[in-house]
């Protein structure tokens, strides 16, 4: 494109000049290739994974992700976690194959893994700004729903490790969820003798009444309707949720004797 545009600049440049043509078109002969040989460069880094800036990266995002486009969105943040424990294991994998599938049906397809497979191999996702955009799109209820999905990606190994647990917190953080909500979600995957209160948002200290307060609260806030404009995964996965918020609430009860 740039010989034939020198080319005519170097005509009317050099007084109408056929020696003033060749001259611009020799010119933008090289600009050509250049830019030929920049072009299929940055197409071979691509092809062959290499690491790209957060700012490349979000910008990637941006291009993919629209108000319609969730699955970019699931992408950037299961990629997160998925890199969290330094290994990228099948069982996690499968869950996020399994989720897509049950959630978008028939519009879930190759693409989308496509999608997942970038995030994975390119250098530092950028969470905060990708974080950002989620928490102007999503309802809260939607955000914390998040938070359940990508701990079950954590626990799909069976096993809910630390760094896993600090990049969730990092982005429960950067979408605006609450430190109590993010804790309830938690101990429903990563459990020790207090999950229970935890789950409910109190302390073991909690009076009886507080306790029942607390299960009122949670159940309002959690309940599935919440997410009813949600896919079937989604509507799931607040099932279980409110589910744990149940279990919770009788084990504390039957712990304590409670009516």
């Amino acid at each position: 494109m740039f010989k034939w545009i020198l080319a005519f600049v170097g005509f009317f440049v050099f007084g109408r000049k056929f020696l003033g043509a060749i001259f611009g078109f020799f010119i933008g002969s090289f600009i050509d290739n250049y830019v030929g040989v920049v072009g299929r460069a940055k197409k071979q880094a691509q092809s062959e994974g290499r690491k790209f800036s957060p700012e490349d990266l979000f910008q990637y995002y941006q291009q993919r992700s629209t108000t319609s486009d969730v699955p970019t969105m699931l992408m950037a943040l299961s990629a997160s976690v998925m890199r969290a424990d330094g290994k990228v294991l099948k069982a996690e994998l499968n869950y996020v194959k399994s989720f897509l599938a049950q959630q978008f049906g028939n519009q879930y397809s190759t693409q989308h893994l496509q999608t997942l497979k970038h995030f994975l191999d390119s250098g530092e996702i950028p969470l905060q700004k990708i974080c950002q955009d989620i928490r102007t799109r999503m309802q809260p209820e939607v955000r914390v729903q998040l938070l359940h999905y990508l701990f079950g990606i954590a626990k799909a190994d069976g096993d809910v490790s630390t760094s896993e647990i600090n990049v969730i917190q990092q982005i429960a953080s950067m979408m605006g969820i609450s430190q109590v909500d993010f804790e309830s979600v938690k101990n429903m995957f990563y459990r020790n003798v207090d999950s229970d209160y935890k789950v409910l948002g109190i302390e073991p200290s909690a009076t009886d009444e507080e306790v029942k307060k607390a299960y009122r609260k949670m159940a309002i806030k959690f309940h599935p309707d919440k997410v009813a404009q949600m896919g079937d995964e989604y509507q799931k996965g607040a099932k279980e949720k409110f589910q744990k918020i149940q279990e919770a609430y009788d084990a504390i009860k039957q712990r304590r004797g409670m009516k």
